[in-house]
């Protein structure tokens, strides 16, 4: 029965690497799109929505299986209960990745200041996804916590993107439907750095059965 249920651990771990692999696919597909204001690669990455749901619904069906078959107890099911959670996150990550394709729909070209800020808000949320997945697979108590210092940095980021994005809008009025609409990508990075966080959260609570705020 324990070689079954690390099996099947092993398993929620190997499909919440590919969910979390489709989340960067979809999020670096959807940021090209706002690069170029190309719709058409905008409509591709809204379309691929389902991939994600497809893996969440997996990770569920696994868990439940686990739970029904090996009745785990203790850390075995709060891990595997955590699995549920961070497939749920990954979820909404990639809705919000998808919600920026839908912006490239909004916006009329060309774009009022250079993209800076708000690609490396993405890129720091991808590392902290990452690194939150990593933290599951290895139950490692240090990669999870660190998440709080780089949800820091993101945040940081996005607060300098809504000023700059507020003295355009004010000193060019004509700017202000799509410094809106920037306003709005740069929100959604946030938003998918607050979810891997989430992860954080839940690799400690595998580790010491306690809920902790790495958002606050």
């Amino acid at each position: 029965m324990r070689q079954t249920l690390n099996e099947g651990q092993q398993v929620l771990t190997t499909l919440l690497k590919e969910m979390g692999a489709e989340v960067t696919r979809i999020l670096q597909g959807s940021m090209k799109a706002l690069y170029s204001l190309d719709r058409t690669q905008a409509e591709y990455w809204i379309s691929e929505d389902q991939k994600v749901n497809d893996y969440e619904r997996q990770v569920d069906d696994e868990c439940v299986l686990l739970i029904a078959t090996q009745q785990p107890v203790a850390k075995d099911l709060r891990k595997i209960i955590s699995a549920m959670k961070i497939s749920t996150d990954l979820e909404r990550m990639a809705d919000l990745a998808i919600d920026i394709a839908k912006i490239v729909r909004r916006i009329e070209g060309p774009l009022c200041k250079p993209l800076i800020d708000i690609p490396c808000m993405a890129e720091e949320a991808l590392k902290m996804m990452n690194q939150g997945l990593e933290a599951y697979s290895r139950e490692d108590m240090v990669l999870a916590q660190n998440l709080a210092e780089l949800d820091d940095a993101v945040d940081h980021l996005y607060n300098q993107v809504v000023r700059d994005l507020l003295i355009i809008m004010t000193q060019e009025p004509n700017n202000l439907d799509q410094g809106m609409h920037l306003t709005f990508v740069a929100r959604y990075l946030e938003r998918i750095a607050d979810h891997a966080t989430n992860i954080g959260e839940n690799v400690i609570y595998i580790a010491t059965a306690e809920r902790k705020d790495l958002n606050s």
